[in-house]
């Protein structure tokens, strides 16, 4: 018999998180930026191989080394007169650059934090502009990547 829904074990209340209800705060540096896509929010630890001269075993062992993190992508709608991806790149002068801590907060169906990033000590690097196709029926989507110095990973 197929299950109406009716009854409601334990395990049946908890389901994966969606993940296309978020919203993002770039700390006063952008205001009001919708976004389609974030990508790269990962984290990896470097390995350390050693092998000390008197050891017995000829291999080496491997040791967590440095943390690294990748740059990550934003992608959005281009809309008219909005240039904050660019005002922000353009602040960049030799070794200056405002930072700003990124937050980005996975929602539940309520709009409540689930999970939520943040990026400290961002700041642009690259912003690509739209394709243009004569025969193209997509949205303009531009992108802006943004390097950080960690990110910190939190559960609501």
């Amino acid at each position: 018999m197929a299950d109406d829904g009716s009854k409601q074990s334990t395990s049946d209340q908890n389901w994966p998180i969606s993940k296309f209800y978020f919203t993002v705060d770039f700390g006063g540096a952008m205001k009001n930026t919708s976004f389609q896509e974030i990508s790269g929010l990962d984290i990896e630890s470097q390995p350390i191989e050693y092998r000390a001269g008197d050891s017995s075993v000829f291999s080496t062992i491997k040791m967590p080394g440095i943390t690294k993190s990748g740059n990550v992508t934003f992608k959005k709608g281009v809309f008219v007169k909005d240039n904050q991806f660019f005002a922000w790149y353009e602040q960049i002068k030799m070794n200056t650059i405002k930072r700003v801590t990124v937050t980005i907060k996975l929602l539940d169906e309520s709009g409540s934090p689930t999970m939520t990033w943040t990026l400290n000590n961002a700041w642009p690097t690259k912003i690509t502009g739209t394709d243009l196709k004569s025969d193209g029926n997509e949205v303009a989507v531009e992108t802006i990547e943004v390097a950080h110095e960690g990110l910190v990973i939190a559960n609501a």
